[in-house]
């Protein structure tokens, strides 16, 4: 069975959010620590950083919003997406520990290098760009599965998959056991599948984001349509 993941930035309505696309059929929640340079993140995503910023969505405000998360899908995995100078100004042991304790499985630091901070027990990212040496870190370290970044860019949805996914599936097959999931650009039904196709899983984070700006119900009926998709690749 192929992974879903959607990726949510923390917000006053994000355990709601998260549960109604648990009940789409996601499989792993991510979500979205706001910071004010998202390097990472194309305009959907910053837009919502932003707006979580002027909520007043700090630090200690997200870790609560994942508690709560937890507390309405304690089976689901959650995994806090964020930067590395906001555990750097948190402390990054610190921020460790309290995500943990409330309730994360693991964590993504999109600007954190593999091989940089292995202490850090964290989900690694990969893209195109890696060299073969920087994947077999990403490999060695990584907590769980790979995140494979399917373009060179930021986060946002894109007309086509990026036909540089098949490669890198290829590369990080060559050098991982880990569970290979996909995400950038993956926005439509047709995306999915096709992703699904070449990894172990997929992550849907920029049209996620829009779609949840219209309310549980219509991200619930959005995440049951990219289960659909993922689960006729399996079903194959």
């Amino acid at each position: 069975m192929k992974t879903l993941v959607v990726y949510l930035m923390s917000g006053s309505q994000t355990p709601e959010l998260a549960t109604a696309a648990v009940e789409g059929g996601a499989d792993i929640v991510e979500l979205g620590f706001p910071f004010s340079d998202p390097l990472a993140d194309g305009p959907v995503i910053r837009r919502a950083a932003e707006r979580a910023l002027r909520e007043g969505m700090r630090t200690h405000a997200c870790l609560e919003c994942l508690e709560r998360t937890h507390e309405l899908v304690p089976d689901v995995p959650l995994v806090p997406m964020t930067y590395a100078a906001l555990l750097e100004a948190y402390g990054w042991e610190r921020f460790a520990t309290d995500a943990r304790d409330a309730g994360a499985s693991s964590l993504i630091v999109a600007d954190l290098p593999a091989g940089e901070c292995p202490e850090l027990k964290r989900i690694q990212l990969v893209a195109p760009t890696s060299t073969d040496a920087r994947l077999r870190i990403a490999a060695d370290e990584t907590d769980g599965w790979l995140y494979l970044v399917t373009v060179t860019g930021t986060t946002g949805a894109r007309a086509d998959l990026s036909p540089a996914l098949a490669g890198l599936v290829t590369r990080a097959r060559a050098v991982t056991d880990s569970p290979l999931y996909a995400g950038f650009g993956i926005s439509t039904p047709d995306h999915a599948r096709a992703a699904a196709e070449l990894a172990d899983g997929i992550v849907v984070g920029s049209r996620a984001v829009e779609v949840a700006e219209e309310g549980p119900e219509a991200l619930r009926a959005y995440v049951r349509m990219l289960r659909e998709a993922v689960d006729s690749v399996a079903a194959n």
